[in-house]
């Protein structure tokens, strides 16, 4: 009888520890097996037309946003200008992508100002305001105008940013304020892959 009691602890520790790996301890929201996020078709700052099938190979984050945000934008992209710097050597697995919400007044040559400025290999990314609405729409993202005093507008907009793994899955959200370094510690992880 302890010889069999012995006998099924045994297999019972092998069978638990033999194939068994362990989930990745991410820091932001898991969200892999998304339904939405799965297509983006715009053009980028230079011109040249995108899919998200471009950068597999990478860590992909997507962030939407406008030049002329005052406090969330640019707060998310310096985090993300700080993940970049300390990703070192894996820096070149990083493709930083700003879409913007405002494609009214940022402009091809807005952007090119505005997105190289946090690391000269992010991206931004403009379309039609037909196809940033169905961009939109496919991330979940709310963005709508919002007139101000003396004829100006700003924006009223979803401020989380996106993480995909290098082979092209969705798989985080970082709500706004998780941080430069929840989001390197994720990447890192996604990159480990």
């Amino acid at each position: 009888m302890r010889r069999m009691l012995a006998a099924l602890l045994v297999a019972a520790f092998f069978s638990a520890s033999c194939g068994s790996r362990e989930a990745p301890q991410f820091q932001l929201t898991d969200v892999t097996g998304a339904s939405f996020g799965k297509t983006l078709a715009l053009t980028d700052h230079n011109g040249v037309p995108r899919t998200l099938d471009d950068f597999k190979g990478k860590a992909v984050v997507i962030f939407f946003g406008f030049t002329h945000c005052p406090d969330a934008c640019p707060t998310t992209m310096i985090e993300l200008g700080t993940v970049a710097r300390e990703l070192g050597a894996d820096v070149g697995r990083l493709q930083v992508l700003f879409v913007t919400v405002d494609p009214q007044r940022d402009t091809p040559d807005v952007l090119r100002q505005y997105v190289p400025a946090f690391n000269p290999a992010f991206l931004g990314l403009y379309g039609t305001p037909e196809q940033t609405a169905r961009t939109a729409k496919e991330f979940k993202v709310y963005y709508q105008k919002q007139p101000l005093p003396g004829g100006d507008y700003t924006m009223d907009h979803s401020a989380g940013t996106f993480v995909f793994d290098p082979s092209g899955r969705l798989r985080l959200f970082a709500q706004y304020g998780a941080g430069a370094q929840a989001l390197l510690h994720d990447i890192r992880l996604l990159l480990a892959q």
